[in-house]
Formats: structure tokens, C-alpha cells, sequence
């Protein structure tokens, strides 16, 4: 039964926090090397850098994995197809990397909230595998638990652009708040959508990913 109150928000706010230990504030899945390429350089160009990833790409991409996760969280084989299939739709080898470390990571630190979900997740978990499978186990449901991890994944590439670009803390919570409304949406999108519904048009982030393992001097890992 899903969880609509004080227990889900505050599962949702723990396990989606940047103290969380799933040391995601080490990744910038690309947008690094996108920095250094100056095609991401003030606030403008970040907002639709996020935002391509956000509709047409692996952020969305990601929400819809999670989405499938929920679904299945009481299946183990299916768990176990999807995270192949999740692994397969990464561009890069860092990418595949970022997904495994936090994915597995934050299934080891959930399991302070005991379930028997813990014992069907495949291994290795890739993080929105784990995320939605996890929560559905826990009773949140899925629009919180899509809305939370969207916003969560903003809020993540914003921080690297305040640190890297480098943006002021006001210009990054103008891009945040001018992206939820499309949070909004691709939450609402990805809690009706099918794997049928995957897929990815964000070239230029894909192509970061991938030029971020010969990128030097870097400070991120992806």
C-alpha cells in the first residue's frame, strides 16, 4: 500500500538528501566536460543543458527505469532484467560506473529501514533501479518517489555548475525554479510511461559523458 504521509516525506527527505551516503555529489554525469567545453557557461545555457536532459534524455530516461522498478519491486527476475536493461542504455563506461556505485550504495545505507525487497535486487543495482523498488518496498508511492528523485537529480547538476562554472547560489535557485514545472511533467509522464516509452535525444550530453574519461584536469568522476 502506497504511503501518502509523514512517513513516505520523511523517507523520501532522508533517502534523497545530499547527506545520504551515496556519494553522488562526486558525479556529474558529463556536465563537467560540457563546463570545460563552454557550452555550459552561465545560468542560461545551464537551464537548457538540464533541462534537454531532463525531457529528452537520460534524466528522464532514468525516471522511467524507476517508474518500471516500482512496478516490479516484489519480482526479482524482472528486477534483475531491468537493471540490464538500464546498464545497457549508458553512454559511457563512466556513466555505467556512476549509476552502479550510487545504485548499490544506496541500497547497503537503506537497509537500515529493514524489508525483504533488499534480498530481490539484482546485483549490481543500478541507483534508479534501486531507488524504486526500495520505496515501493517501503510503501511510498510512485508520483512522491518520481517527484523526489527528478528533483533530487536537478538540484545534483545545478551544484556542479555553481561549482565549476562558476555559477552564483542565486542564478543556480533560479534554474531550479524555473524547472519545476518540467520536473512536474516528466514525473507525471514517466509514473504512466512503458519501457516501450525509452529513449534518448540529448546527443550533446551522451557525447560529454563519453569525452569526460579523457578530460584533464577533472574533479568529478563521471
Amino acid at each position: 500500500m502506497s504511503d501518502s504521509g509523514p512517513s513516505a516525506l520523511q523517507k523520501l527527505l532522508t533517502w534523497l538528501s545530499p547527506a545520504f551516503p551515496v556519494g553522488a555529489f562526486a558525479w556529474s554525469a558529463g556536465l563537467e566536460s560540457a563546463i570545460a567545453e563552454k557550452a555550459v557557461t552561465d545560468s542560461k545555457t545551464l537551464l537548457n543543458w538540464i533541462g534537454g536532459a531532463l525531457a529528452h534524455g537520460g534524466i528522464r530516461t532514468d525516471a522511467i527505469i524507476l517508474a518500471t522498478g516500482h512496478r516490479a519491486s516484489e519480482d526479482a527476475p524482472r528486477l534483475g532484467d531491468l537493471a540490464d536493461l538500464c546498464l545497457a542504455l549508458t553512454p559511457s563506461l563512466e556513466r555505467r560506473m556512476e549509476t552502479v556505485t550510487t545504485g548499490d550504495s544506496f541500497a547497503l545505507a537503506a537497509r537500515a529501514w529493514p524489508s525483504p525487497v533488499y534480498a530481490r535486487l539484482p546485483r549490481p543495482c543500478p541507483y534508479p533501479v534501486a531507488v524504486g523498488a526500495i520505496a515501493a518496498a517501503h510503501g511510498i508511492g510512485l508520483a512522491a518517489a518520481l517527484l523526489g528523485y527528478l528533483t533530487t537529480a536537478v538540484h545534483s547538476q545545478v551544484s556542479v555548475a555553481i561549482r565549476l562554472v562558476p555559477l552564483g547560489q542565486t542564478d543556480g535557485l533560479r534554474v531550479m525554479a524555473a524547472l519545476e514545472p518540467e520536473i512536474a511533467t516528466v514525473a507525471v509522464g514517466a509514473a504512466i510511461a512503458t519501457l516501450d516509452d525509452l529513449g534518448s535525444i540529448a546527443y550533446a550530453a551522451d557525447i560529454a559523458q563519453m569525452r569526460h574519461e579523457t578530460l584533464e584536469p577533472r574533479i568529478f568522476r563521471s
